[in-house]
């Protein structure tokens, strides 16, 4: 088949499109709701369903006119649209972060262009007083040719962006038939190299709109305010000079303004007192543009958004952006989003304090923004465009500075794709510059700099001056050549160390820095939510950030034989160039199940926090982290006091004012009892319902430990308290081992290493494997960098040696005493260990480790006993943090509590099997069964975690789905692991979170007990 070949040219990017225009959706009378349901216009005719298609691996197989009326396409299959062609087998998935999927070679693409066409036939009535029809494709991935009952129509690109067509003259009455085809590659793909699955097809909407002769064409909304009143200034441009009526309503219906005008120009109107939109409180008024055969219904808010000496402002008030990334992402769907689907993410993220959103890495559905009008999300509204890949062209030098500083030269600092890059730019704020939500226009992702750039950012400054600019790859420059940054607003960086934020700050702060990305939140992570939320809120040029990501892309390949669904990443569809499983880096699972990262971001980011509690005056102390709401309007404050787990007092506390950035104080009187550790909780409940957050959520807690006589946890206590009972514990000695035998219990350690290798109390034999000690765990994601060294050290290989062990009884028991090693195959040895067991007559086993590491060594992913006990104990309760898993750098949602679970329950099912479901900072934890159960208990807090899995097993599994449980119920306890940190791209772990100790004691008991 020939086309022309516009995908191989930069000068022919869109071929007989209408002019970029504001979206809207008109109809012959007023829409109720234009933002999620646009189809009950009348004047909208959805053309989306099953199409006719076929699938080639190349263009060049495409030899029949198709598009042709009358073609025979009996043969062809059929393909939802909106879709994409590799959800249906057609095809193979391909998921790749920076490389392009094809040789560099701009703006030529591989000969062989797999490709897709398309045939829809359809029934069109014309309509009297809306004679003129529009075509409207608002996604096809990534170039496409449309013909209209055999005759050529147009070509366009931009994956991301609306195109719109002029078809009035090639429709006609009764049946019609459109055909598109459809490339996988153009030269438009060099500009769309996201990190992301690579799809292809017609996957957002596709409708016609029949229009009147003389129109609105086009609007645009300026708002201003000024003092007690706001001014609404519409630009207005027109098909052909007509009569428009404009007025405003408020929520209720009233009108507010009116006016009208009959020609190309302006019109203002003027509100008094106006209710200004923010995200707290997402007011927006109804605007109405009627002409005689025409309705537009669309919304307006009030709001401004500004920088003053560095600092961001929003409705005059400095903010701080709680943000998220976001891609369209579904594993059944793919990127084809609906309205729902929309809907549960930005329910989500209400529910779990996000304020804003940024489209990474390029714009959504036009009814995406209106959404965020209604829900209250301010947007960072991102061109679609990034051009990583030339970060990885072969140099001669590979350095990290050579591939950074040359970056650019290719497309960013290249003249040739001035136009290709304006074009996008300019789609994108054209359609979403009516939208109050969006706050912020970005240029693009990680394309590097250059006077494409330049112009890019200058245009938009001057077309729109009154919203913020960004664009982090900004930050590169090269040996010899000064750029342009007048035009960007914000420094923005991605995924910076603290130290290089408060170097900035120090030795420039001349804009506000804004965190485009942070917290890589890959697997089991991200351990930073804390360290970060305190330098944006202690710096007021800190604007705030965007974590990295939303949700975990993967594809779903229906369910395993253990009923867990496949989901498959990069590398799982044959595909020869990917990057594994660095598309699961969200805060939710493929189906929204939120991580433990999403649970961690919510309580780092709740709406206030206790800043002190005076016990003896009961003066409660907090501060408003809202930009808006007065603490008492928006805040229900419920209390517990809790000693040793177990709830003492609860209530609610009258209202009180605390004002947005402030601090407030109230009164609270509790009772705390004498001995235990005693803790105040403070929960933070939504007092008024919120669009899509019912009245009574709990956004948020804060807990504190109080003070009193004896603050140890008092089970504890008991539990550790010397047996002096008298009794008999028989000993007996061989080569290999030590079997002590007591009235209820029979212990053997093993000579060579000093470790306990069988436990039976009451009859009942507990272990099913010889214990150990643990330094290794299965790395994380965020361990990637890190495992490196972990086993260059040969940490996953280590075991234990003694090398003398000593037996003596006393009146309290048995003491054994060894001295051992942990080592591993080639190197010197790890660690050195002194052991001593304390077992007493009641068959207590008191430990402790006194260990001193190799300095030569990295910091050691964990220290502990690992213990392998019947998979009859298959319940756990604990003292500690809970209820979901916690490690000394993500612990902050999670609180202090006596918790109880299933051991399967404890597992953190992450799609890529690595370390989860410690429980960090616990006074004791039990094991049990039916009838039988352990208990481990020690005066300094520790960690644990329980599984059916070994950290063997975990780590040799690719997929969740591939685990097969162990034979037994595995419990590590753990004196101490290394930080989570969020280094799959973030920055290494802090040290205040590292395992950086090279000598320390360990101590636990264990006591065996019957039900």
């Amino acid at each position: 088949m020939i086309v022309p070949r516009y995908y191989e040219n930069l000068n022919m990017l869109h071929d007989n499109t209408e002019p970029a225009r504001a979206y809207y959706i008109p109809s012959s009378n007023r829409l109720k709701d234009p933002a999620e349901h646009r189809e009950e216009s009348d004047r909208m005719q959805l053309l989306n369903g099953n199409w006719k298609f076929r699938y080639f691996e190349s263009i060049y197989q495409v030899q029949d006119a198709f598009y042709l009326e009358g073609y025979d396409t009996s043969s062809f299959d059929e393909i939802p649209v909106p879709g994409v062609w590799q959800m249906y087998d057609y095809g193979r998935h391909q998921y790749t972060n920076i490389r392009y999927p094809f040789p560099f070679d701009p703006p030529y693409i591989p000969q062989d262009i797999p490709c897709g066409t398309y045939v829809h036939d359809f029934e069109y009535q014309k309509v009297r007083n809306a004679p003129r029809v529009f075509l409207n494709f608002e996604g096809v991935d990534s170039c496409f040719y449309v013909w209209l009952n055999g005759t050529y129509v147009g070509y366009s690109q931009v994956a991301h962006a609306t195109s719109e067509f002029d078809v009035t003259s090639y429709l006609k009455e009764g049946k019609n038939t459109i055909a598109v085809l459809v490339l996988k590659w153009c030269d438009g793909s060099y500009l769309e190299d996201q990190d992301k699955f690579r799809m292809s097809g017609i996957f957002r909407d596709v409708y016609l709109l029949k229009r009147p002769e003389k129109a609105v064409r086009d609007y645009r909304i300026a708002t201003r305010l000024e003092g007690e009143r706001a001014y609404i200034t519409l630009e207005l441009s027109f098909t052909q000079p007509t009569e428009l009526e404009v007025s405003v309503e408020d929520r209720y219906g009233a009108a507010v303004a009116e006016g009208n005008t009959a020609q190309n120009g302006t019109l203002e109107l003027e509100i008094v007192t106006p209710h200004l939109w923010n995200t707290e409180d997402p007011y927006l008024y109804t605007l109405i543009l009627k002409t005689d055969d025409e309705v537009i219904t669309d919304t307006i808010g009030f709001r401004t958004i500004g920088i003053k000496d560095g600092i961001l402002y929003f409705n005059g008030q400095k903010i701080k952006l709680r943000g998220v990334n976001r891609h369209d992402s579904d594993p059944e769907t793919g990127f084809v989003i609906n309205i729902g689907q929309y809907r549960k993410d930005l329910a989500l993220m209400k529910q779990h304090n996000f304020n804003a959103i940024r489209s990474s890495h390029y714009p959504n559905a036009p009814q995406f923004y209106q959404m965020c009008d209604r829900y209250g999300f301010m947007v960072i509204d991102e061109a679609d465009i990034e051009a990583h890949g030339p970060f990885m062209l072969y140099r001669k030098e590979d350095t990290d500075w050579n591939c950074f500083s040359r970056w650019n030269e290719k497309i960013a600092d290249n003249p040739a794709w001035e136009t290709s890059i304006l074009d996008r730019v300019q789609l994108m704020v054209q359609r979403d510059k009516n939208r109050p939500c969006i706050i912020m226009w970005s240029m693009g992702n990680e394309s590097a700099y250059g006077c494409c750039f330049e112009k890019a950012l200058h245009w938009t400054k001057i077309f729109d001056p009154d919203r913020i600019t960004q664009y982090e790859s900004a930050r590169y420059r090269n040996y010899d050549v000064t750029y342009n940054y007048e035009d960007l607003d914000l420094y923005s960086r991605m995924y910076p160390a603290l130290e290089e934020i408060e170097g900035y700050l120090e030795k420039d702060g001349g804009k506000p820095f804004l965190l485009v990305e942070y917290c890589h939140s890959m697997g089991n992570g991200p351990g930073d939510f804390e360290d970060y939320f305190q330098l944006i809120q202690k710096e007021d040029k800190m604007c705030g950030g965007f974590v990295w990501e939303w949700c975990d892309h993967a594809i779903a390949h229906g369910k395993a034989e253990n009923g867990k669904m496949k989901y498959f990443y990069g590398g799982d569809h044959d595909e020869s160039i990917h990057d594994g499983n660095f598309c699961m880096d969200g805060l939710v699972y493929p189906d929204r199940t939120p991580h433990t990262g999403l649970l961690e971001y919510k309580n780092v980011y709740r709406p206030a926090r206790i800043v002190s509690y005076n016990q003896k005056t009961e003066e409660l102390v907090l501060h408003n982290y809202l930009d808006f709401d007065d603490l008492k309007d928006f805040v229900q404050l419920t209390y517990e006091v809790t000693c040793d787990g177990l709830s003492v007092e609860k209530g609610k506390l009258p209202a009180f004012s605390v004002k947005p950035h402030s601090d407030g104080s109230g009164k609270l009187g509790v009772k705390v009892p004498s001995a235990g550790r005693t803790y105040l909780r403070l929960t933070y409940s939504l007092m008024k319902e919120l669009p899509l957050i019912p009245a009574g959520h709990e956004l948020g807690f804060d807990e504190i430990l109080l003070a009193n006589t004896d603050g140890r946890c008092q089970k504890v206590v008991d539990w550790l308290a010397v047996v002096q009972e008298s009794g008999r514990i028989e000993v007996q000695e061989t080569d290999t081992q030590v079997l002590l035998k007591g009235m209820e219990f029979a212990y053997i350690f093993d000579k060579r290493t000093a470790l306990p290798v069988q436990v039976t109390f009451a009859g009942k034999d507990y272990f099913t494997h010889p214990a150990e000690l643990n330094i290794w765990r299965a790395p994380t994601d965020n361990d990637m960098y890190l495992k490196l060294e972990w086993k260059k050290a040969h940490y996953e290989e280590a075991y234990t040696r003694a090398y003398d062990m000593s037996v003596q009884q006393n009146h309290y028991g048995v003491q054994i005493q060894a001295h051992a090693s942990v080592v591993a195959p080639t190197v010197q040895k790890l660690l050195d260990v002194e052991i001593f067991w304390k077992i007493d007559y009641k068959g207590g086993i008191q430990a402790e480790l006194s260990v001193v590491k190799d300095a030569e060594f990295p910091d050691l992913p964990r220290f502990g006993v690992r213990l392998f006990f019947d998979q009859k104990l298959e319940e756990a309760a604990w003292y500690g943090m809970g209820p979901q898993e916690s490690y000394r750098d993500k612990h902050r949602g999670t609180f202090h509590g006596l918790f109880r679970q299933k051991v399967r329950s404890l597992h953190e099912d992450y799609l890529y099997p690595q370390e989860n479901g410690s429980h960090y900072d616990c006074d004791f934890v039990e094991l049990f069964g039916a009838k039988c159960g352990i208990a481990v208990a020690s005066e300094e807090r520790f960690s644990f975690n329980v599984s059916v899995y070994t950290q063997e097993e975990l780590e040799a599994a690719a997929h969740n789905y591939e685990l097969v449980e162990s034979d037994s119920t595995v419990l590590c306890l753990d004196y101490a692991l290394n930080g989570i940190g969020s280094n799959s791209c973030g920055p290494v772990v802090r040290d205040a979170y590292r395992f950086k100790e090279n000598q320390f004691t360990f101590r636990f008991k264990l006591m065996p007990f019957n039900r």
